[in-house]
Order: C-alpha cells, then sequence, then structure tokens
C-alpha cells in the first residue's frame, strides 16, 4: 500500500501566494501560511496538480521522477488548455484505430515499446497510485514463447472442460465456470489448439513481433480500471506510431492462472496482469470509418 507520503517541497523564495496550488490539491497537502504556501499535511496523492498550475515554479513534487522524454519523436511540454485540442482529429484518430491481426515481420523497437509505455502512464489511476506494471516482449521469438506456454495451459484446461463429472462438480462448488467455460470457448480454443500444434498457425496473436502485458501492484484502490485506463492509451497511441495492436483476453486469463507464466516472465506471484496487448506493423489498410452498435443510454429523472 502506498505510504502517501509528502514528497512536495515549495520554494519560498519563488512563491507568490496566489494559493493556486490550495485549490487544486485534493489532500489538504497544503495551506497558506504568512501569505505563502506551505507544507501543513501529512499525506499526498503526489498527483502534481500543485506542481503543474503553479505560475512560478515553486512547486515540486519529489515522487513524481518518470520524465516524459520519448525516442519516435519530440514532444511539446506545454499544458493543452481545456478545449484546444481538435475534436474532428480526436474522433477521427479514435475511430480509426482498429484491432489488427495481420502484422508484417518487421520488429517494432525496445525504443517504441518505452514510448508506448509513456504514454501508458499518462492514464489517470485510482486515488493516484500509479502501481501499474509492464512487461516488455519485444521480439516475435518472445511472443511466440508466450503462445506456447499459454498453448500448454489451454490444452489441460480444455482436457478438464471436456471431462462431465468435472464439468458437474464445477456447478456444485465453482459457481459453474468450468461449464461456463466449456459451452462458451471450449471449441473455439480446441480449434485453434490444433491449429497451433498441428500447422502453426498462430491465430492467437495472429503474428505479431511485440506485446505488453499489463499488470498491477498490490495496494491500488482500482487496479483492473487502473491498467485498462493505461492500455487504451497505449492502444491509441500505438496507431499514432503507426502500429496495429489488439487485446488480447485469453493472454489474459492463462497468465493469471497458468503456475509457470509469471515465473517465466520475472512477473512476482502477488502482482495480477490485467491486459495484453499485441503489436506490430500491420500488413492491413482501411478504406474508410464504420459506424458502431447503438449503445445503451440513460437520463435517470
Amino acid at each position: 500500500m502506498d505510504s502517501r507520503e509528502v514528497t512536495t517541497t515549495i520554494d519560498q523564495k519563488l512563491c507568490n501566494g496566489c494559493g493556486n496550488c490550495i485549490a487544486v490539491c485534493p489532500s489538504d497537502t497544503l495551506s497558506m501560511v504568512g501569505g505563502k504556501a506551505a507544507i501543513t499535511g501529512l499525506r499526498s496523492m503526489d498527483c502534481g496538480h500543485c506542481e503543474s498550475v503553479c505560475p512560478t515554479g515553486a512547486v515540486r513534487v519529489g515522487a513524481t521522477t518518470a520524465n516524459f522524454t520519448y525516442n519516435s519523436f519530440v514532444p511539446d511540454h506545454r499544458w493543452l488548455a481545456h478545449g484546444q485540442f481538435d475534436p474532428i482529429l480526436l474522433d477521427r484518430l479514435l475511430r480509426s484505430r482498429r484491432s489488427c491481426r495481420n502484422y508484417t515481420d518487421q520488429p517494432v523497437s525496445i525504443e517504441i515499446l518505452h514510448d508506448l509505455i509513456n504514454f501508458g502512464i499518462s492514464a489517470p489511476s485510482g486515488t493516484n497510485s500509479q502501481r501499474w506494471t509492464f512487461t516488455l516482449l519485444p521480439t516475435r521469438s518472445a511472443v511466440i514463447k508466450l503462445g506456447s506456454q499459454m498453448a500448454e495451459f489451454f490444452n489441460k484446461l480444455n482436457k478438464k472442460a471436456a471431462n462431465p463429472l468435472l464439468r458437474f462438480v464445477s456447478k456444485i462448488f465453482f459457481r459453474n465456470r468450468l461449464n461456463h467455460y466449456y459451452q462458451n470457448h471450449y471449441r473455439s480454443v480446441q480449434q485453434g489448439l490444433k491449429r497451433w500444434y498441428l500447422h502453426h498457425d498462430d491465430k492467437l496473436f495472429h503474428g505479431a513481433t511485440a506485446a505488453i502485458l499489463i499488470g498491477s501492484k498490490p495496494g491500488a484502490s482500482c487496479p483492473q480500471d487502473d491498467a485498462l485506463m493505461a492500455s487504451q492509451n497505449i492502444l491509441l497511441g500505438a496507431h499514432a506510431l503507426g502500429l496495429g495492436s489488439c487485446m488480447i483476453g485469453f493472454a489474459v486469463h492463462a497468465a493469471n492462472l497458468s503456475r509457470s507464466i509469471k515465473p517465466s516472465l520475472t512477473i512476482p506471484v502477488d502482482e495480477t496482469v490485467y491486459a495484453c496487448i499485441t503489436l506490430g506493423y500491420p500488413n492491413e489498410r482501411y478504406a474508410r470509418l464504420i459506424n458502431r452498435k447503438q449503445p445503451g443510454i440513460r437520463t435517470p429523472a
């Protein structure tokens, strides 16, 4: 669990007493003392609102040490005010990104993968815990190794699911999970395993040359939400950098239940994997944007 220790400092010589930092602080860490901002609270979210809003640069949050330096482009570090980004361009990016299942053999550099992580950690997190973790599979061989481990896991799972007695036991003692898996996934997984073992046909990662597993250390207030918000940033960032991407839910299931996958990836046992994103240079090109299913929208009285 985060200690929430206060790491914020204020240069009293630079502070002009505007009070902006106090107005945006969610933790009551700061207050006005003698006409200037001062550290008076015992806890901090380390969100950096105070540092970001300070007009003179007097505030510094020591816990925020990750620098946003990129390898594939030069960033503009100026804050973008509300309403100042082109919503037309945003809509085009959001709707242009599609799950990619056709990749070229071109590898993704480790530098670009680190750029994607920068996109990921720009996402919000519950109580600003930022407990997310990123496990990189930077080569096609690393992706294939994970695929082989997953095939072994699902092969064992399918054998269990094919057993009517085990499905009956699952119905009584395990919330019918095995029977649910049998009804919804067994046949498609069995076909995928056959293609993997007999034809070396990768219908799981589709030839992706890299992947990122997003997880969380213990102690986050809503770790799954954090990981998925970071994942969305990575998906959009990948498209902007010329990459295709796809979320692989089966990999998440296998990573958390298999006894061998986490140790092989040096993921601590107490960490949970919440997302797996395959990456590579796309071997597909679309002609137009498409519509989506009509969402359910409610407006309670």
